[in-house]
């Protein structure tokens, strides 16, 4: 335990923690050996890059244990996009694969674990992190109090009501950005996992809305078919019966996205629908 009780004794705080790794049993390994540490907490885990991106928008983290390939946007991508400055959170590479590190390193990494790494490698990554920290400039608010932060972030996408001016328009956080997504551009939303998947026309955006935000802030030309899912009345192309004798809605989207239809649920749809 040496190496962390040097570390909270340099920074004061606890070391704020996010894991992104697309293998679950390697995000519950890092866990269960960061969670022995003194003055370590995890605070988020994620399974992509969109997702972490939300959870950074949403939070402050001290450090992010990032794995470098995953689907889609990896590790690497993932960390060129952060922005650099005071508050920004190290990054340590979890990997499995070696021929990265200069890249990493590059990044401004604090450290980079080949897998399978041990509790004491860990030890080393955690202090490197801690003597980064120290040699930060402190902002006039610290990184440790990050309630005021994360409410006024996440109460900027989920929480305070649309104004007079917004109506008809989500707005959504895309890194320091909050962008307003017209109603007529969203297709379905489908829940995952405590987050919100939005379809677009030619992409996919995760937020932290839930199903049942969406359907008090959206008009009523959305209705929901299914548990997990929200539908733009507007944008559906089709009503066809699905291999299990049920129905599917296609939506109009580049990607003629299929939506289940609970039966329960079928002849509320159909009536909306007009049939």
């Amino acid at each position: 335990m040496s190496t962390v009780k040097n570390l909270t004794s340099t920074t004061s705080t606890t070391i704020r923690c996010l894991i992104v790794d697309d293998e679950a049993p390697a995000r519950d390994e890092l866990r269960y050996l960061l969670e022995g540490f003194d003055g370590i907490q995890v605070v988020g885990a994620a399974a992509t890059a969109e997702e972490a991106e939300l959870l950074l928008s949403a939070m402050s983290y001290d450090v992010v244990f990032l794995d470098i390939r995953m689907p889609g946007c990896g590790g690497l991508d993932l960390a060129a996009r952060l922005d650099e400055g005071p508050d920004r959170p190290e990054i340590v590479f979890t990997t499995a694969y070696p021929d990265h590190a200069v890249a990493a390193f590059e990044l401004s990494a604090a450290d980079y674990l080949l897998k399978p790494f041990d509790r004491e490698r860990l030890s080393q990554a955690l202090g490197q992190v801690a003597n980064r920290r120290s040699e930060k400039p402190t902002p006039g608010n610290t990184m440790g109090d990050t309630t005021a932060t994360s409410t006024t972030a996440t109460s900027t996408t989920t929480s305070t009501p649309l104004a007079e001016s917004a109506t008809g328009r989500l707005p959504i956080r895309r890194g320091d950005r909050v962008v307003f997504l017209s109603e007529d551009d969203l297709f379905t939303a489908s829940a995952a996992r405590g987050y919100c998947y939005l379809t677009l026309n030619t992409e996919r955006v995760l937020t932290s809305y839930s199903l049942a935000e969406l359907e008090e802030r959206l008009s009523s030309n959305f209705f929901r078919p299914h548990r997990s899912h929200l539908v733009n009345l507007q944008r559906v192309a089709e009503l066809r019966a699905d291999f299990r004798g049920g129905l599917a809605l296609i939506m109009s989207d580049a990607a003629a996205t299929v939506v289940p239809v609970s039966r329960r649920l079928a002849p509320e749809l159909r009536k909306r629908l007009g049939l």
